[in-house]
């Protein structure tokens, strides 16, 4: 990978069509777009900036930082360089636009002091919310996005085959991980891990080891781990040495060109207790079954109630997807530019599957000695789910 890499004007058309129509129906008059994610999705950049897209018409991107990346990065023909925010409404009328009675706001994001500036300048318009019609067109995927999402998930099953090499005795969980996250960065990976939740970001993911996959954190996910501090929202990898007989749990994302890969393997200088290699076994059986039962128009809620029916069969109900009262409540979620995308598996979701829905499935257990499980990124097609990533699922002993 040696050349930036522009979104399409098809994908882009495509996408803004598709809201359009949404908002015909919700009889918006016009959305703006300001969060990062979206603004990517539907302009094909993330500069500083904010794109209107009208009912009916050719969008406007207005941009105050920076302009000549933006003309680089967009395919968009009507780009303006928009010195001050307050214009917004006259640049949007400038364009054509004159009705602004209703108008879309991401408003499950932005911040409140920006609502009330929004709410200011547009005094004259209706405001709703449009972050659900924008979830849902990013929902299903396009062909190119696959592609791009295939191509992340094969980044990190290279760095995965590359571990076993990386890990000594002795070594601290942040040396392992930066030598993983080094193998992402030269293979393209792109910045943090996204996620739409409000304080949820991540760096990267974790690398824990022992009792450290047992050290809940923030982060709403099944394994925390102790980070380098309490500050810059600790989680997963610390100063702990890694030692012989312990498991080495690794849960990298992988963001190239914008898109979320997400995989976890297991690793163990020597060998583990028989009680995380029988769970192991329930984790690789779990998923197993899952994926037996992923095809379009399944609801989300019946692969959480067969995961937990699972576990409690095992007889690792008390550890399934945490431990305690940091157990998580779901066993997979959606990936694409943020982590936490729909399809959410867990109760009370009852959307069902259809092809085009790109997700990560996440059977795992958290004992006093440590985490272990597996994950995998997978896409829904018409007749079930294909797995994207590919590393070696074993327990592997070094």
């Amino acid at each position: 990978m040696s050349k930036l890499l522009y979104t399409p004007k098809s994908e882009i058309d495509s996408r803004i069509e598709k809201v359009q129509a949404g908002m015909k129906k919700l009889k918006c008059d016009g959305a703006v777009i300001t969060q990062y994610s979206d603004l990517f999705y539907l302009s094909g950049t993330s500069q500083n900036g904010h794109l209107y897209i009208p009912r009916k018409g050719e969008p406007v991107l207005m941009i105050k930082k920076s302009y000549e990346r933006a003309r680089n990065e967009s395919p968009l023909e009507n780009i303006i360089d928009l010195k001050s925010i307050k214009k917004m409404p006259d640049v949007i009328k400038s364009a054509g636009y004159s009705s602004l009675k209703v108008l879309g706001f991401e408003l499950d994001v932005i911040p409140y002091n920006n609502y009330l500036f929004y709410r200011k300048i547009f005094d004259a318009s209706e405001f709703i919310d449009i972050s659900g019609l924008i979830k849902t067109v990013r929902l299903i995927k396009s062909s190119y996005e696959i592609d791009l999402l295939r191509k992340a998930c094969s980044v990190i099953d290279n760095v995965y085959k590359d571990v076993p090499g990386m890990i000594r005795e002795g070594m601290t969980e942040v040396e392992l991980a930066s030598l993983c996250e080094a193998g992402m960065r030269r293979r393209g990976y792109g910045g943090c891990c996204n996620m739409r939740a409000f304080n949820q970001n991540l760096f990267l993911g974790n690398v824990v080891s022992g009792s450290s996959g047992a050290v809940p954190t923030y982060f709403d996910g099944p394994i925390g781990g102790t980070g380098l501090t309490p500050a810059n929202k600790p989680h997963g990898a610390g100063w702990k040495k890694i030692q012989r007989d312990e498991i080495i749990y690794i849960d990298y994302t992988c963001v190239v060109n914008g898109y979320t890969a997400d995989e976890a393997r297991m690793f163990v200088i020597g060998k583990v207790s028989e009680r995380l290699k029988r769970a192991f076994d329930a984790a690789m059986e779990i998923q197993k079954e899952l994926t037996t039962m992923l095809k379009p128009s399944v609801e989300c809620q019946i692969i959480y109630e067969k995961a937990l029916e699972l576990a409690d069969r095992f007889g690792y109900s008390n550890n399934f997807m945490g431990m305690g009262d940091d157990r998580v409540k779901f066993v997979g979620h959606g990936v694409g530019l943020e982590l936490d995308e729909s399809p959410i598996f867990a109760k009370g979701v009852r959307m069902p599957l259809e092809p085009g829905m790109t997700f990560a499935i996440e059977p795992k257990f958290v004992f006093p000695e440590g985490a272990i499980g597996i994950e995998n990124t997978f896409v829904m097609r018409k007749d079930g789910a294909e797995a994207l990533t590919h590393a070696n699922e074993d327990l592997i002993s070094i």
